[in-house]
């Protein structure tokens, strides 16, 4: 025995013996814990790693404070000529990271939040192109409630879905059909030193996401924020409740 004792998880580098191998977290609330008559003080720890506060009212999803990101696909996720991406979030601030795809060339799609307008801009190679998509009359897309979110890129074409509202955009790059991205997937904002070639904001996202899928000929890849690769500001499976 090492003399540590770890509450809800291990860290990524300690090896566990007689229990087998341990590759996530528990996606929960841990109240008073008593070991030996004695109560754990779990407001000080030794360390603490991806750990917030419970919520008293909590609704399925994941936490963004404002100030991090979740980093997914450590080896790289190619979009190449098609990609499907399915999301839902739910934010009070005009402004924010959604995801961000790039490569070290100009390559690159991205979706964000800019002055209230959902943004989806693909780099094919040959320029940007962008789908905005604005709410009509005093609709918000910032106003605490869940939205549903859908970018299509098929070739060189490029649709985005708000709450079933269409928007679609011309591309004036026909010949250019393949965002040969080799990055890793960033989720909700992205390192300083990280280059990001569709995205206009560096603002990290505050709120909440859920139900983010990526979808590729038809294969469906749904993604776990306790799964991610480097993961700072966000909190996994836990999501204040709506404001009131």
């Amino acid at each position: 025995v090492d003399g540590k004792l770890y509450l809800g998880g291990l860290p990524l580098d300690y090896r566990a013996k007689n229990i087998g191998n341990i590759t996530h977290s528990i996606p929960a609330c841990i109240g008073e814990v008593t070991i030996n008559s004695k109560q754990l003080d779990r407001e000080s720890p030794i360390s603490s790693f991806a750990v917030n506060k419970c919520y008293v009212t909590a609704q399925e999803g994941t936490y963004f404070d404002g100030k991090g990101f979740a980093a997914l696909v450590k080896e790289g996720y190619k979009v190449r000529s098609d990609v499907n991406i399915t999301l839902e979030f739910r934010t009070t601030s005009a402004n924010g990271v959604l995801l961000g795809i790039s490569s070290a060339k100009v390559d690159a799609i991205g979706l964000e939040i800019v002055n209230g307008k959902v943004l989806f801009c693909v780099n094919n190679g040959a320029g940007r192109i962008t789908a905005t998509y604005e709410p009509k009359g005093m609709a918000s897309l910032c106003d605490g409630q869940w939205h549903k979110l859908q970018a299509n890129k098929s070739k060189h074409q490029i649709t985005l879905v708000v709450d079933g509202n269409l928007v679609q955009t011309n591309n004036p790059h026909m010949q250019s059909t393949s965002a040969d991205t080799n990055n890793p997937i960033y989720v909700g904002g992205y390192h300083a030193d990280v280059k990001q070639n569709c995205l206009a904001s560096k603002s990290s996202f505050q709120g909440c996401l859920r139900n983010l899928q990526l979808i590729k000929s038809q294969q469906v890849e749904s993604f776990d924020f306790s799964e991610a690769f480097d993961l700072h500001g966000v909190f996994p499976h836990s999501c204040p409740g709506a404001e009131h």
